[in-house]
């Protein structure tokens, strides 16, 4: 049998699909939206503030700074008032700088006027004196700056606080669903995706998820709200100018659109290599024992080297699109600068535009390749997330799950009671379509009945248990309990009623007990040890140095496989259910420890109904029904004595085991 091992990054992503992709994270967002408004507000006061600073700058130099070199507006008399500084005699000290240099001032009234290009013949000391409003103003300028600077800081402070809050709690919501989503997956889903895969969907692209939360959302908006602002200052302080500075543009945008096609295509490479990467990891832990005996590292290392190599390649050309992109843009910046100085120089020449202007128009053109960049390197962040999103939600809109009962139309429609007859009705089912497992299975399993299923590997022995548990569907016939079609139950109040005894019990790392017992705070001592004496496992407790409280690891492999099923017997003993499944519980055990398995489990199915899986027939003689399987039919159905006087399939079975 062959599966479709077919991985999710084989889709392709285009804008639409950003597009669609960004609305299934709104009901992510909405329970946040709050504090994203506050964020946004938060940037707009910013950029607000940013693009005071050079018009600050602008002001201090046309009106404090070099006046001299403002536009002249000659009166009717032919004088420049802007090229003169006028002063007021009622001040001593002015008075005597007038008395001082009587050549220099021109005497009206109790005001005087001196022409700025003879401020240079002044001292320093009588500079002061004369400019000591336009050193005034520049203490204001000076100190609306530092306010400004430090409400920036602020501000910056408290938004990024916002920022990170929200961008946690959204990861922190996204990781459960995810989370959810996975665990409610049929087992088909499972076998197509290897656990490295889902390891990175969980942790990486969730986390790269945070970037855009918490930087893409709010600071695009301060790039996008400072790029119209410049472009509307510029136009307003000099719409020629500001013409001449936007000439470039049209190369930044073809930049851009080059960058964004190339970058896209690189990110979803990566996030392929990084999650094979996990895959060949995780696949290389969990079987280096056999990896060691069959000797196979240098083989592994190699594939590797590979797929590390390849990864290295992605990150390089990701490394290579920057390389050409940032500078591009640079380069683009000072080449704007450049016409600028040109332009704007030649106009301050001709006495067609203040100093001021001149610097405040650089300083915004500064700012204003800024958020270009910045809006790139987030354009990396949107691309990097987008491709994690796309996998995020291709597990979340995964068909590949279980389903389960419509919505009731009465009460207690899926509830079952308690179990008193199983029935599979011409059941068939296939892992691949067109490849079946089980054909028109049929047999009756009443109360308090052990049935033994048994037959050669592969004849769908444990696909049956399978379906009975609920992992999956049949794709013909019915599967009634109690004479409901088990579609129609749901598989929570089914499975609570059952309990699986597999040939390899799997334990979380933990302590014994809570492996055990599912509540074990609620699960008084004299139960729990009754619950060890029946499942032969009091002795093990014993040797364990914290006893039930001693933690095992991952899959309990400190354990020995003899101890690990009798802990797993113990647990299904704890859950008191009504169904036992038995799937070859004594395979891989030596003779002594199965003679204890074999007591717990006689204790375990006292009274219960049993279904049982067997290769060896002489674990299932006093089954009270034996089903024989073959590629997937029923050959023959009946006790042990029934039928081996049949001298049929089991009887050949039976005579070649012995």
């Amino acid at each position: 049998m062959q599966h479709d091992l077919g991985y999710f990054e084989e889709g392709q992503l285009d804008k639409t699909y950003d597009l669609r992709l960004l609305k299934r994270m709104l009901p992510f967002l909405a329970p946040y939206r709050l504090w994203l408004a506050l964020s946004v507000g938060i940037v707009v006061t910013l950029t607000l503030m940013d693009l005071a600073l050079p018009y600050l700058t602008k002001t201090a130099i046309d009106r404090y700074i070099v006046p001299a070199t403002s536009i002249s507006r000659d009166n009717a008399d032919g004088t420049d008032e802007a090229g003169f500084l006028t002063v007021q005699t009622t001040d001593p000290a002015v008075q005597a700088i007038v008395d001082r240099h009587p050549g220099l001032f021109q005497i009206d009234g109790t005001a005087a006027r001196i022409a700025r290009r003879d401020l240079t013949a002044l001292s320093p000391e009588g500079l002061k004196i004369l400019r000591h409003r336009d050193l005034d103003g520049l203490v204001w300028i000076t100190a609306a700056f530092l306010l400004l600077i430090g409400l920036d800081f602020g501000f910056n402070f408290v938004q990024r606080l916002v920022m990170e809050y929200t961008g946690h709690r959204i990861m922190h919501d996204l990781r459960l669903k995810l989370f959810d989503r996975i665990l409610n997956l049929s087992l088909t889903f499972f076998t197509r995706n290897p656990l490295g895969r889902l390891v990175t969907r969980v942790t990486n692209d969730v986390q790269n998820m945070h970037e855009l939360f918490t930087s893409v959302l709010s600071m695009l908006f301060k790039d996008l709200f400072l790029l119209v602002g410049i472009g509307a200052v510029l136009l307003v302080m000099d719409w020629r100018l500001a013409l001449a500075a936007f000439a470039v543009l049209p190369l930044v945008v073809i930049a851009s659109l080059w960058f964004s096609r190339r970058v896209r295509e690189v990110f979803r490479r990566q996030r392929v290599k990084i999650a094979e990467i996990n895959t060949h990891f995780a696949e290389t832990v969990g079987g280096i024992k056999i990896l060691q005996a069959f000797r196979r590292e240098a083989r592994n290392e190699k594939r590797f080297r590979r797929l590390n190599h390849e990864n290295y390649q992605a990150g390089m050309d990701h490394i290579h699109i920057l390389a050409v992109f940032m500078p591009l843009v640079e380069v683009l910046a000072v080449v704007t600068v450049a016409i600028i100085v040109w332009y704007g120089g030649f106009r301050i020449i001709n006495a067609d535009m203040t100093l001021g202007v001149l610097v405040a128009f650089i300083s915004y053109l500064r700012m204003f390749f800024r958020p270009i960049r910045d809006i790139s390197e987030k354009y990396n962040i949107l691309q990097n997330a987008m491709a994690s999103a796309e996998r995020i939600f291709l597990i979340m809109d995964s068909p590949e799950r279980l389903p389960r009962p419509v919505a009731r139309p009465l009460p207690g429609r899926d509830e079952i009671g308690r179990i008193e007859s199983i029935a599979f009705r011409r059941v068939g089912f296939s892992y691949v379509p067109g490849e079946p497992v089980l054909a028109d299975v049929s047999f009756d399993v009443r109360a308090g009945q052990t049935v033994a299923l048994v037959g050669a590997t592969g004849s769908g022995k444990t696909t049956l248990t399978m379906l009975l548990l609920r992992f999956y569907l049949p794709d013909q016939g019915r599967i009634l309990i109690n004479g409901q079609d088990m579609a129609a139950v749901d598989p929570d109040a089914l499975r609570a009623r059952m309990a699986l005894v597999s040939q390899e019990p799997f334990l979380f790392a933990g302590s014994v007990r809570a492996n055990i017992f599912p509540d074990p705070e609620n699960v008084s001592e004299k139960t729990v040890q009754a619950i060890l004496t029946a499942a032969n496992s009091q002795s093990i407790v014993a040797r364990l140095p914290q006893g039930l409280d001693t933690p095992i690891g991952e899959g309990g492999s400190a354990l020995s496989s003899g101890e690990r099923q009798l802990f797993s017997i113990a647990r299904a003993f704890a859950r008191e259910a009504e169904v036992i499944i038995l799937d070859e519980a004594t395979s891989y055990i030596d003779s002594n420890t199965e003679t204890r398995i074999q007591e717990a489990l006689r204790r375990l199915t006292a009274n219960r109904t049993t279904i049982v899986v067997a290769h060896r027939l002489s674990t299932v003689r006093q089954a009270d029904q034996i089903v024989v399987m073959d590629r997937g039919r029923i050959q023959e159905t009946g006790t042990h004595e029934q039928l081996l006087q049949q001298e049929g399939y089991y009887y050949r079975l039976h005579r070649c085991q012995a």
